[in-house]
């Protein structure tokens, strides 16, 4: 998960091409942590109430992780307020282990049977009335809405489920009954354990601060470098002079003029402090129309 948000900072501040944390291929390892992230929140569930489900200690639960989702909610609407993350992963850990909670008591089964159901709902069914972001986080959305993190109940909850669905198959199958669990013990890990993978234990104990505060520092160190003048040289994405040469042509313009408007906007791009701390892709679109308005107006001054 760090090492994913690293290589989005270093594509934001132009360290590396800027199309790379877009590309398929980034967001498949994307979509594959996020799920690392739900399956794992659903062992712990079932780990959190291995002797009985304790109620209380799961409002506590769900308390803390939905505070740190409004958290997350709150912090990228200043930061990004075209796009900021209304319904991320803490969001759906929050809503998903509220679904999860009378799995907790069920066979196996039945939570293999809702990751199933919930995984297949939006290949089965989508509508346009889903799109705002007041319904879209429920999985039915026709198209994915602009925000910076996204993992709508369906299909991502059956993650989770398949998380509670695993640990509790786990603890039938070795234990021999299907309603106690061979993860009672409270034991310790043993001493060789924790010492060769201490470093590793200690930040898994603090899995949800390290979420909450990786990003922040990754970000003001590299936005810190930029203001210090230490950042590369600010730029639009590749291919971006054959897209704005096709767009422009394609709206009435002359083919070496549009050229001509297009490579003075990349190359005015690659000297503009400010698209290098352009807060997201909104704003980043924004300064480079400004930069390609005032093109536009040096040749016609011409």
């Amino acid at each position: 998960m760090v090492a994913f948000h690293l290589v989005w900072d270093l594509g934001n501040f132009n360290y590396i091409d800027p199309d790379i944390p877009f590309s398929p291929g980034f967001k498949l390892i994307g979509h594959a942590i996020a799920t690392s992230f739900l399956f794992i929140a659903g062992v712990s569930l079932v780990l959190a109430h291995r002797q009985k489900a304790g109620w209380r200690p799961f409002r506590r639960r769900l308390f803390i992780i939905s505070g740190a989702a409004a958290l997350v909610s709150l912090g990228t609407w200043l930061a990004y307020p075209q796009a900021f993350v209304f319904f991320g992963i803490l969001h759906c850990i929050a809503a998903a282990s509220l679904l999860a909670a009378p799995l907790l008591t069920a066979p196996w089964p039945a939570a293999a049977a809702a990751a199933l159901a919930f995984g297949l709902a939006p290949l089965l069914y989508s509508s346009p009335i889903f799109n705002t972001r007041w319904l879209a986080w429920i999985g039915f959305a026709g198209v994915e809405p602009l925000t910076n993190d996204y993992q709508p109940l369906a299909p991502w909850a059956a993650a989770l489920f398949a998380g509670v669905a695993a640990a509790k198959f786990w603890s039938a199958r070795f234990s021999g009954d299907p309603d106690s669990s061979v993860f009672s013990s409270r034991e310790a890990a043993p001493a060789s354990l924790e010492n060769t993978l201490g470093a590793a234990c200690w930040l898994g104990r603090r899995s949800l601060a390290v979420y909450l505060l990786h990003q922040p520092a990754l970000f003001a160190l590299f936005g810190l470098l930029a203001l210090l003048g230490a950042a590369p040289a600010a730029r639009v994405s590749g291919g971006f002079l054959e897209a704005c040469s096709a767009q422009c042509e394609k709206g009435g313009g002359e083919k070496t003029a549009c050229r001509d408007i297009c490579s003075c906007t990349e190359e005015k791009a690659s000297r503009d402090a400010s698209l290098a701390l352009a807060a997201d892709e909104g704003e980043r679109a924004l300064i480079v129309n400004r930069l390609a308005q005032a093109c536009l107006s040096d040749r016609l001054a011409r």
